[in-house]
């Protein structure tokens, strides 16, 4: 299977640059999972398509404000960090711009000096390991000095932070949001809980990972980057009964998807309390176990996550679609519109 089977043409000006308003005003796009039949609505319409009894699973991870602008101790050069995940301790690995600046045992330090970074291993693409030295708690100087890690096609900056976070955005360690979640305000979510949906909660910290393009020419040489996620015993327990009852299982986002269909590999078929690291790939020809739906935003042309929603509703569909979201001038990618695959 080619990679360049994924590629499709996207006006840039359809990449959308600054979130909505009002969250649920985003365009809703209900692919039929099966018939392939399309309809447009808008995302407050959920409503209506979901149904008293589904399980919906939202990915709780918060977004670090994990980009820092800090000096090279030794020349006074400006050095960015942007942090990925804790490798131990007070050691992250991170990438670092300009690369070729950051040797082992270079100093940056940042804001007034009070959080200084050594790197202690040089790693590939740019990559370091930087441990952090200070006094006091670490995420409270990352709040203060670090920004908000938009994804390199969002040249806009973002008024409000919050509006690159989940309403329901819990546990911190994200280098990028679970954008899924982004057009649920506390209202819809309420709605949806009257009507009978479940609302069901996992962590999967995004990596950068999510954005860099497959750089090999087949799909299946392709190599995932490892992200780290937890499921709950109460989240298994919600999860086992919806499917020994026959209820609809849809996930809220591609990192939902690959958390749950990781976990139940690891249960033989159930869905058990774990933590871990994943890399599970998930392209055409994967057999789902975990969902029955998934609700998404609009990927980027030839990327992992266009990959995994054409496993789901097959690629002739996938593609069908995407054609006619460009036509009907849809929001892609990040701060963009919705797709339900149902």
């Amino acid at each position: 299977m080619k990679v360049d089977a994924f590629d499709f043409d996207l006006p840039e000006e359809l990449i959308a640059q600054t979130p909505l308003e009002d969250r649920t005003q985003s365009k809703l796009l209900h692919l039929h999972r099966d018939s392939g039949n399309i309809k447009h609505l808008v995302f407050r319409n959920i409503v209506d398509l979901l149904q008293a009894g589904d399980t919906l699973v939202l990915n709780n991870t918060r977004v670090l404000p994990a980009r820092l602008i800090g000096t090279k101790e030794e020349t006074g050069a400006n050095i960015e960090v942007l942090l990925l995940k804790r490798a131990e301790g007070h050691v992250w690995e991170g990438l670092v711009k300009p690369a070729k600046r950051v040797k082992i045992g270079t100093v940056v330090s940042f804001g007034d000096g009070a959080l200084k970074a050594v790197c202690v291993e040089e790693l590939e693409e740019g990559g370091r390991k930087l441990r952090f030295e200070f006094e006091g708690v670490f995420e409270e100087h990352l709040e203060r000095l670090g920004q908000m890690p938009l994804p390199p096609y969002i040249r806009e900056q973002l008024d409000d932070p919050e509006r690159y976070q989940t309403v329901y955005a819990s546990e911190q360690g994200s280098a990028a949001a679970p954008t899924a979640g982004l057009h649920f305000t506390d209202e819809l979510l309420q709605t949806l809980e009257d009507k009978g949906v479940r609302l069901t909660y996992l962590t999967l910290h995004v990596g950068l990972g999510t954005f860099r393009p497959v750089a090999v020419e087949d799909v299946e040489n392709h190599k995932m980057h490892a992200e780290y996620y937890q499921l709950e015993q109460e989240a298994a327990d919600e999860l086992n009964q919806a499917k020994a009852e026959g209820r609809r299982i849809i996930a809220v986002g591609t990192t939902s998807a690959r958390t749950l269909e990781t976990v139940i590999r690891q249960g033989n078929g159930h869905f058990i309390k774990t933590s871990g690291w994943t890399d599970i790939f998930i392209y055409p020809g994967f057999e789902f176990q975990a969902i029955t739906g998934l609700l998404t935003n609009f990927h980027l042309p030839k990327s992992t996550l266009l990959m995994l929603v054409s496993a789901l509703a097959s690629r002739d569909y996938i593609m069908k679609a995407y054609r006619e979201a460009i036509e009907q001038r849809y929001r892609f990618f990040s701060f963009g519109d919705a797709m339900l695959i149902l």
